[in-house]
C-alpha cells in the first residue's frame, strides 16, 4: 500500500532528475513540465504528500499532442486519487478511495480497466514514500513509521538536501511508481487530471514492513515501456510490474501520521532508542524474520481494515468502499 509520499523538488529540478535516453539520439532529453489548471489545484512541494494533493507525474507526450512521438515524455501535475470520468457533481464527493489500485484484477476493473485500455499509464515520482509496520498488534496510530527510498550514491542523504548537489549536476535517484490516470471534466469544461498508484502483494524483505507495496519501476527500460502505450500494449505492460529488488528504508517519527504536518521533520531518521511518538520509549520489533513473517500472517485479517481485499474484483462497489475523499484526514498512518 502507498498512503504518503515525499516530493520536495521544484518543476525545473524534476525536469533535470527525469532525463531519459531516446532511441536514435545521443544526447539525453528532459521532459517538459506542462502546467495544468486542474480546477485550481496546484503542485506544492511537500515532505508529506497525501491523497488529494497534486504532484507531477510522467506521461507520454502523445496524450497531449497527437503529432508527438509516443516515446517522448511530459511532466504533468495531477491530483493523487483518481476521479472517475463518469462522476457528476463536486469531484471531491465521488465517495471512493482511489489513491491505490490493486494489480490483481486490474484489467477487468470497471473503474481502472478503461484508463488502462486507453493507454493512460503514468509514472508517479517521489523522493520516497512512508509506510507503517503492520507486524505488531497495535492501533494504526501507534505503528512504527518508515521512510522508503531508492538506493543512492554514498554521500547522498535523503534527509539532507544539501547532499543532493542538484545545482552542480548531481543526480538524485527518484522512486518511479507505475500508475494510471484519468481526466474528469466539471460542468464548466475545466479538466482535472488525477492518478492512482498500482500496488501488489509484497515479496522479499519489505514484507517485514507491510504486505502491500507500490509497483516500482527500477530500470529506465521499464519506465520507457510503461509510458509508451503505442509500442507496448496493456497486457505486456502489466507483466513489467514485478516486486522491487532494491529498496532502502529507515524509521521516522510519527509526526508524519497527520497529513497536515508538512515539515522537514517528516523524513528525518528517528534517533536510535527513541519512540516515534515522542514518549521516549523504544518500540520493540521482532528480530527474527521468521517471527516477523508469522506475525504478518497472524495480523493480516486485523490489518485488512485499511484496505479490504476485494471479494469481487472488478466491481467499483466492492473495490473502493470507504469514506468520501473530501473528509479531512485523520492522524492515522494507514488511513490518510
Amino acid at each position: 500500500m502507498c498512503g504518503r509520499t515525499c516530493l520536495t523538488l521544484e518543476p525545473k529540478e524534476l525536469e533535470s532528475c527525469c532525463k531519459y535516453n531516446k532511441s536514435g539520439q545521443n544526447k539525453p532529453k528532459q521532459p517538459r513540465y506542462r502546467n495544468e489548471f486542474n480546477c485550481g489545484k496546484k503542485y506544492v512541494p511537500s515532505f508529506n504528500v497525501a491523497p488529494t494533493d497534486v504532484t507531477p507525474v510522467l506521461v507520454s507526450a502523445l496524450h497531449f499532442d497527437e503529432s508527438a512521438d509516443s516515446a517522448d515524455r511530459l511532466l504533468v501535475p495531477m491530483m493523487w486519487g483518481m476521479v472517475p470520468r463518469w462522476h457528476k457533481g463536486d469531484f471531491r464527493k465521488h465517495g471512493l478511495t482511489t489513491n491505490n489500485c490493486r494489480l490483481e484484477g486490474l484489467a477487468f476493473s470497471k473503474l481502472y480497466g478503461p484508463p488502462l485500455a486507453s493507454g493512460q499509464r503514468c509514472v508517479i515520482l517521489c523522493e520516497g514514500f512512508y509506510e507503517w509496520q503492520t507486524v505488531k498488534p497495535l492501533k494504526p496510530s501507534e505503528r512504527a513509521a518508515f521512510y522508503v527510498h531508492a538506493p543512492q550514491a554514498e554521500k547522498v542523504k535523503m534527509e539532507d538536501k544539501s547532499t543532493w548537489q542538484l545545482e552542480t549536476g548531481g543526480q538524485l535517484q527518484l522512486l518511479r511508481i507505475a500508475g494510471l490516470f484519468d481526466v474528469w471534466n466539471d460542468e464548466n469544461g475545466d479538466k482535472l487530471y488525477s492518478y492512482t498508484v498500482i500496488t501488489f502483494e509484497t515479496e522479499g524483505q519489505f514484507a517485514s514492513i507491510h504486505h502491500r507495496s507500490p509497483a516500482i519501476l527500477e530500470t529506465d527500460a521499464q519506465v520507457a515501456d510503461w509510458l509508451d502505450f503505442k509500442r507496448v500494449p496493456a497486457n505486456r505492460a502489466l507483466n513489467l510490474l514485478q516486486p522491487c529488488q532494491a529498496l532502502k528504508w529507515y524509521r521516522v517519527s510519527n509526526v508524519v501520521n497527520n497529513s497536515r504536518n508538512k515539515s522537514d521533520q517528516c523524513n528525518k531518521p528517528l534517533e536510535q532508542g527513541k519512540s516515534g511518538d515522542g514518549s521516549g520509549k523504544s518500540g520493540v520489533v521482532p528480530k527474527s524474520k521468521m517471527m516477523q513473517s508469522w506475525l504478518i500472517v497472524k495480523k493480516r485479517k486485523h490489518d485488512e481494515g485499511e484496505e479490504q481485499p476485494p471479494a469481487l474484483e472488478g466491481t467499483v462497489k466492492q473495490e473502493l468502499k470507504t469514506e468520501p475523499v473530501d473528509k479531512k484526514p485523520k492522524p492515522d498512518p494507514d488511513v490518510p
